[in-house]
């Protein structure tokens, strides 16, 4: 009787287990599903508050692509060569691209044809990025929730899908690789922890093609390749090496752990003594051969001027070495190294919380935790070094983060739950409680599933041997002792947790105010459409669009349009003409040629640009509208590219004492330049003084006029000036006429030389 009655308490156990098991999955499944929409949601303001458009300059060539993809096919993706291009050189599109955002919104946008949802391949662009953020962040509670378990990946996942440094390029319209790539990222981090924790052959295989994706998506891909390597040569070092270690990264290929498994598997086959012998030959032989090998390596190294490096990669080991050598990768902002507000701005109080998370995956150290730590640690660095890349850090700033405050509120609302009153009669009756344990009103799980069992057998016949009644008081009484000790731990008073609750929840409010601020404000603007608020009144300016559409319907298909590259991706896709140069910028002496003409005088630059069929000049100018990113605050970049490919060009002769100005105060060569007055043409006019808004002074020459260019189209707000070359054949007309004056003039003097003054 009493073992069918166990037997049942049991079995409802079990019962109520799989039940509470459901329910938590359901659950943890809808919040899941909040934070996708959530993370979807929170991106959309660009379209709300303006409207659905591609922002930036990069995301201008990838829509321009994902259109000729959609409209040609992928054969002839892969052998596009366009001509609209780096004119006269033209680019071959196929092989120069990351055609993973490419070829995944090109699916999406075709299973949905397919589907008869009739989308345009725009409005797919814009919302590619929002999609994925919500994959990144379900990939984001898979990575944490393998290392720390479901609760530090739930808040992993909403942390993420809300931090200020993904959604500054993940936003609606944002349509760049990192849209596609971040996602990439963290889940070809998660397959390789997944793969540590399991050692399946399923997962590393999932693993090596995630990472192919990654690859084809975007170039930050070389961190994957050198993270996880850096955590098997950490693991090989500290001894953690397993058949898991090596299924993980085998199908990636690297060749020193297969080495290091092949010596594993021969020592288990050989005596000590053989083993010993085997390995010191080895040895002689390879370290021989890697020697010559690296002599070899050495001497290929050291005839390459960037000893074998890539400029980029070079700006990481070195962060000074593109200001000093490559200007044309120091002159792109998000190059930059980032201040400290910038990632205040980033991560907000993300940062207070990241030691708490980094001293949570020490506790107990795995796998999996070093290579959350090692990812947090090589993140940082890049972060510091390049602006950009902090985009790289905020996954991992995100995991520690929502592991610290799983941790700590695990914490707080356990030491709530068990600050209870405990009466005499539910004490245990075994152990070694005291007195003076009471005080701390501390029950364990444990110790309550023995009282109500207690209570359950209370009905079983009291014919039971002495015995028998004292091995059960002893099961009974002795079971809940250790957990307690280790529950005393990790309690705290009542008032302490429910301090540290309202904390935390206080600092979790503060990050969602920042993070939607971020969304609606900061990151929500496109920059093809610019705004500016005084008095309580909103200034749009839509002058780039302006631009391009004069541009699309006033010239000739064929016409070739001159700008500095930051603007050839734009005028590429949306004015449909050919351009010298654009964003792409792998010719450096091809921009080194257009940052000559703009710094050369008017006749030198008609020149330069005439031989380049040049028929139109592009320039933006805030000087009027107060719009600080012009071509004037660019200008030196123009000089120190141009006169890298040409000494003739020299940075010293357009600054005065060291100083960069433009007013009265600039040097001739300044005033003089073909960028001044293609900007600064008529702007006394506008004023009368010619006071430059962006630069808060009045300009140095005002009045002048234009001899080989005339002006063709201005914007509204004079953000963009558009300009014409003057045909060759008209000043030499011009100067034909000058020469038939002067000599006919001297002829008559000559015809009247030889007559006599009447009043003489």
């Amino acid at each position: 009787m009493a073992e069918l009655e166990a037997g049942s308490i049991s079995m409802a156990a079990g019962g109520g287990g799989r039940l509470r098991n459901a329910l938590s999955g359901v659950l943890c499944a809808f919040t899941l599903l909040l934070i996708g929409v959530l993370a979807f949601s929170i991106r959309l303001f660009s379209v709300i508050k303006y409207e659905s458009v591609i922002h930036e300059f990069d995301p201008y060539f990838n829509y321009r692509v994902t259109q000729f993809l959609s409209k040609s096919g992928i054969y002839e993706f892969w052998n596009w060569f366009d001509d609209r291009t780096w004119y006269p050189l033209g680019r071959v599109i196929g092989g120069t691209v990351y055609p993973g955002l490419t070829l995944t919104a090109g699916t999406i946008w075709g299973l949905l044809n397919s589907l008869n949802i009739p989308l345009s391949v725009e409005t797919v662009c814009v919302f590619t990025a929002p999609i994925f953020s919500a994959n990144a962040s379900w990939a984001t509670y898979l990575l944490t929730k393998e290392a720390k378990g479901h609760g530090a990946g739930l808040m992993a996942a909403t942390i993420l899908a809300m931090v200020p440094s993904y959604i500054s390029r993940s936003v609606a319209g944002s349509y760049d690789n990192e849209a596609v790539a971040i996602f990439a990222l963290i889940f070809t981090f998660y397959l390789y922890v997944k793969t540590l924790n399991t050692g399946s052959l399923f997962y590393a295989t999932l693993n090596a093609l995630s990472y192919f994706y990654m690859v084809c998506s975007w170039g930050g891909y070389t961190f994957i390749i050198n993270l996880i390597p850096m955590h098997v040569l950490l693991c090989i070092v500290t001894g953690h090496y397993s058949s898991r270690l090596y299924v993980a990264y085998a199908p990636l290929v690297f060749i020193i752990l297969h080495v290091v498994a092949l010596v594993y598997y021969i020592k288990g086959l050989l005596t000590p003594r053989l083993f010993k012998v085997a390995m010191t030959f080895v040895l002689t032989v390879g370290l021989a051969l890697c020697f010559a090998v690296v002599a070899v390596l050495a001497a290929l190294v050291a005839s390459s001027p960037t000893k074998g490096w890539s400029g980029r990669s070079l700006s990481l080991l070195d962060p000074t070495y593109a200001s000093k050598y490559i200007p044309i990768i120091a002159s792109v902002s998000e190059h930059q190294p980032p201040t400290w507000p910038s990632y205040f701005m980033a991560i907000n109080v993300l940062a207070f919380l990241v030691p708490a998370g980094i001293i949570s995956c020490f506790l107990p150290l795995s796998d999996a935790s070093s290579f959350l730590v090692l990812y947090l640690v090589t993140s940082v660095y890049f972060s510091g070094v390049m602006v950009r890349l902090m985009l790289v850090l905020a996954p991992a700033v995100c995991i520690l983060s929502g592991i610290a405050l799983s941790e700590a509120f695990n914490v707080l609302t356990r030491s709530m739950k068990f600050q209870r009153p405990i009466s005499d009669d539910t004490l245990p009756t075994g152990g070694d409680s005291t007195p003076g344990s009471s005080s701390t009103a501390t029950i364990t799980t444990s110790t309550k599933n023995a009282n109500i069992k207690k209570e359950k057998m209370g009905t079983i016949s009291k014919e039971r041997s002495s015995k028998k009644s004292r091995k059960e008081t002893e099961l009974v009484g002795s079971s809940p002792v250790r957990p307690e000790k280790e529950e005393k731990l990790c309690v705290l008073p009542s008032e302490a947790s429910a301090m540290g609750i309202l904390f935390l929840i206080m600092l979790c409010g503060l990050y969602v105010i920042h993070c939607v601020w971020a969304a609606a404000e900061a990151y929500s603007a496109p920059s093809i459409v610019l705004t500016s608020r005084s008095h309580n009144e909103l200034h749009v300016y839509d002058d780039f669009r302006e631009s391009y559409a004069w541009l699309r319907h006033n010239t000739e298909v064929d016409d070739k349009v001159a700008s500095w590259w930051d603007y050839g991706y734009q005028t590429t896709a949306m004015a449909n003409r050919t351009v010298i140069v654009d964003n792409n910028t792998w010719n450096n002496t091809h921009i080194a040629t257009v940052g000559t003409a703009m710094s050369s005088p008017e006749k030198g630059a008609w020149e330069i640009f005439n031989s380049l069929d040049v028929k139109y000049v592009l320039v933006v100018f805030g000087g009027l509208s107060g719009y600080p990113s012009d071509d004037i605050n660019k200008f030196l970049w123009m000089v120190r590219i141009g006169g890298g490919e040409f000494p003739h060009i020299k940075e010293q002769d357009y600054l005065r004492d060291g100083n960069y100005r433009v007013d009265a105060q600039g040097t001739p060569t300044m005033l003089n330049c073909l960028m001044y007055k293609l900007c600064y043409y008529r702007f006394a006019e506008t004023d009368g003084k010619g006071f430059d808004r962006a630069r808060k002074y009045e300009i140095g020459r005002k009045h002048f006029k234009l001899t080989h260019f005339e002006e063709v189209f201005t914007t509204q707000h004079w953000m963009v000036r558009i300009y014409k070359l003057k045909p060759q054949k008209n000043r030499v007309r011009g100067k034909l006429k000058l020469k038939l004056k002067s000599s006919s003039k001297t002829s008559l003097m000559r015809k009247g030389a030889g007559k006599k003054n009447p009043w003489q």
